[in-house]
């Protein structure tokens, strides 16, 4: 799936440097942030976020959901290449260059609420066992904690792998698990911990001209200030 997107006509110098240069997105089916629509268009909080941002910015852009792992790699090892919503992390901190933040994204375990867990803190959770999917942000976290995790290829996966208790809490983000629970037809998991509050935000490769990533941030400032961004959020509560 692919979306492009040339934005032409006169500009201030900044603006002609950036559309001068096509930025090539990449994102996964991470809802509500980013996911297929019905009419297989790519929309979502952060998605609808970024369009709005590279169309004010006057960046051309093209635009792909892909599965993350290969979106996460594109944009680490091709020029021109940029993923999200990407955590931004520790560890990858120095292999980016960043614009945002775009949403906030809470950690939490879910659990079936007749099993009435409890965990208090990290060191608790270490006692069940634990979903996550490959490559994500949550899993690679825990796992640096001392998880023994027990992944799949697709988050959605684990609403029923805790259906058939066949784990006992998953860890995901605090929109996306009860969304992927709804569709999969999952009902009565509830969350026993936040383990993390983080952002999430657009992963540039590192060669990408610091004058484009100057100005996304300038005009992300911007949208955040004239209430463009709390607008789109409001579309999807």
């Amino acid at each position: 799936m692919l979306l492009v997107c040339c934005l032409c006509g006169a500009g201030p110098l900044l603006m002609v440097q950036a559309h001068a240069q096509t930025i090539h997105l990449k994102t996964e089916n991470y809802p509500p942030f980013n996911m297929t629509g019905s009419d297989d268009s790519i929309i979502g909080i952060s998605t609808e976020i970024v369009e709005t941002l590279f169309k004010r910015a006057g960046v051309d852009y093209t635009l792909e959901l892909l599965p993350w792992q290969r979106a996460f790699s594109l944009a680490l090892n091709e020029q021109d290449n940029a993923v999200f919503s990407t955590t931004r992390t520790a560890q990858r901190e120095a292999k980016f260059k960043w614009v945002g933040p775009l949403v906030e994204n809470n950690w939490v375990f879910l659990a079936k609420k007749s099993r009435n867990i409890s965990v208090q803190n990290l060191e608790e959770g270490k006692g069940y066992r634990v979903g996550g999917y490959q490559g994500d942000a949550v899993a690679l976290y825990l796992t640096d904690q001392g998880y023994q995790m027990d992944l799949t290829q697709r988050d959605e996966l684990n609403a029923r792998k805790i259906s058939r208790d066949r784990i006992d809490l998953w860890a995901t983000g605090h929109l996306l698990g009860p969304y992927y629970a709804m569709q999969q037809g999952v009902a009565g998991l509830v969350p026993v911990m936040t383990f993390r509050e983080t952002i999430m935000s657009i992963a540039f490769n590192i060669n990408t001209d610091d004058a484009i990533i100057d100005r996304l941030n300038a005009e992300l400032e911007a949208m955040k200030q004239e209430g463009v961004v709390a607008r789109i959020q409001d579309q999807y509560r």
